[in-house]
């Protein structure tokens, strides 16, 4: 547990695949603390926590879920036994919780998803396969206390900050932005195109960057790695890295339709692993999207297949 400034503890939590770690946040009140976020439910997250929360003394008065990807939401139900405390998160993102963690039929989703896509059917299973890996370990708190960006938690701001996930919220006050996976120091977060997802997440991302730049916020504490003490700085990283990429994404597109796969392979090359493809092939799609939404390139869906041509 790392003590920050105002008071804030950080506490990092393992992750079984790579970044290998996700943190989460502390933050005093006159009641308790405010927990945000949760990491997966490992089989000893109860444990963890207990002995995190020892260390830093005092009792919980809530827990706060920024999005629900399972290093976030996954032990949010141990956490709430442990504690007693009431769990908070968006409403949009808890719909796409249970759309996605509470939903049996949500592999074979995937599976069409990615066959529509162009992904052939020996890679598409091993796609899914992946994906399915962390849902054992996701015990999300059902019926949460449903929150929207613009409202108050304990003095905190909530910011809507769409993109890496459509209804992820962050939280600011004096200057201090617990960024969840909306801005990270050395990894660019994913921003991917994914079933139910909204039209244009790309474009949710970046105006989300440049509210960021407006909020001006003086630190940002991520969901991985370090702390960032220029955050704006990161935000026009962020954007020229999208830029760049819209770019990269124009000139693989072409007359001849290409699917998302296809795309995938263009920008991220042939020589990824299962989970690292699953991505790769979302995030083509957001950019690919994203150049529809500007008028750029074409959006064609015929036989049961989606590709996508240069205008």
């Amino acid at each position: 547990m790392a003590e920050l400034p105002g008071g804030i503890r950080q506490v990092t939590l393992p992750l079984p695949t790579r970044p290998g770690h996700v943190h989460a946040y502390l933050l005093p009140g006159d009641d308790g603390w405010t927990v945000v976020d949760t990491g997966v439910g490992l089989p000893d997250a109860k444990e963890q926590w207990r002995a995190e929360l020892e260390r830093a003394g005092g009792r919980v008065a809530r827990i706060f879920v920024t999005h629900f990807h399972p290093d976030h939401v996954g032990a949010a139900a141990d956490l709430h036994e442990l504690t007693g405390a009431p769990v908070y998160q968006g409403a949009l993102d808890y719909a796409q919780c249970e759309l996605v963690w509470g939903n049996p039929a949500w592999s074979e989703r995937l599976l069409e998803w990615f066959r529509l896509h162009g992904a052939p059917d020996d890679v598409t299973e091993e796609l899914v396969g992946q994906s399915s890996v962390y849902r054992p370990f996701i015990r999300y708190q059902k019926d949460p206390i449903l929150v929207e960006a613009g409202e108050m938690l304990d003095g905190w701001e909530l910011i809507g900050a769409a993109g890496h996930a459509d209804g992820q919220l962050c939280l600011l006050k004096d200057g201090i932005l617990v960024a969840a996976d909306h801005l990270l120091a050395r990894i660019t977060p994913t921003v991917g195109l994914w079933p139910a997802s909204r039209a244009d997440p790309l474009g949710d991302y970046l105006a989300a960057l440049e509210r960021t730049a407006e909020l001006g916020p003086r630190v940002a504490l991520p969901g991985h790695g370090d702390v960032l003490d220029d955050p704006e700085r990161r935000v026009r990283e962020l954007q020229d890295h999208h830029r760049v990429r819209l770019e990269e994404t124009v000139a693989a597109l072409g007359t001849k339709p290409r699917t998302g796969f296809e795309l995938s392979l263009a920008l991220f090359g042939d020589d990824l692993k299962p989970a690292a493809r699953r991505f790769a092939v979302a995030e083509s799609l957001s950019h690919a999207e994203r150049l529809v939404w500007e008028g750029i390139a074409e959006r064609h869906e015929d036989d049961g297949a989606v590709t996508y041509t240069a205008t």
